[in-house]
């Protein structure tokens, strides 16, 4: 499937029973960092816009962050004779393997200059087990170990969660359909977020697990 066979919702009227989950926007996965996804500095200034939009409206803002520790097993450096893109999976840790990023108090670990993090209500820390890998603003890799965010928006009585940021195929795409398996409606921002395809066809993929788990996808000009 491709970004342009997608049903786009054309109209979107954001409710205080709405939040947006803004994944990962770290100046590692930014180009000159560490695991950069192209295009991703692209993004920031319409997700700053949409960011106003939600808060004028009383929706609810979080931002999610990578925040690994040196030893991480998803790190290509803490496997001899292994290099970043490397396939690999060992319980919690794979399909890939990557170079070390947004290391725990680094610069590649804060969010990028230009995001307004004044804009979050919350900021979901993840990825700091050594021994499991991180993509969902929900879960663990380890698909037990909860973030806290699905209770956190739930206390808020959040019905609807839209989902915007870095990566698409990764951290993006596993917080929207675990978003669906915690009752959330969820609706991927297609336009608010940016790629890295590894594996090959990664990214087409991913499209189509999230139509087939009944994800709905929007674009910044659908809301008014």
């Amino acid at each position: 499937m491709k970004i342009k066979d997608l049903d786009i919702i054309p109209e979107i009227k954001i409710s205080k029973e709405d939040a947006l989950i803004i994944v990962d926007m770290q100046n590692d996965f930014i180009p000159g960092g560490a695991l950069p996804v192209e295009g991703g500095d692209q993004i920031v200034v319409p997700i700053n816009e949409l960011g106003e939009k939600f808060k004028k409206e009383k929706g609810i803002i979080v931002f999610t962050q990578d925040w690994h520790p040196k030893n991480h097993l998803s790190f290509a450096s803490n496997h001899p004779g292994k290099k970043p893109g490397d396939e690999f999976q060992d319980g919690a840790i794979g399909p890939i393997l990557w170079p070390d990023h947004c290391l725990q108090g680094t610069l590649g670990a804060e969010f990028h200059e230009t995001l307004d993090k004044t804009l979050a209500h919350a900021i979901i820390r993840k990825g700091y087990n050594p021994k499991v890998d991180s993509y969902s603003g929900f879960l663990e890799n380890d698909k037990k170990t909860e973030t806290g965010l699905a209770g956190y928006l739930k206390s808020l009585k959040i019905k609807r969660i839209f989902v915007c940021g870095l990566a698409l195929d990764y951290c993006c795409y596993f917080t929207a359909m675990d978003g669906v398996s915690f009752g959330f409606d969820v609706v991927f921002l297609i336009d608010l977020t940016r790629g890295i395809d590894q594996p090959e066809n990664n990214i087409s993929n991913a499209l189509e697990a999230m139509s087939s788990r009944g994800i709905h996808f929007a674009k910044k000009e659908s809301f008014f």
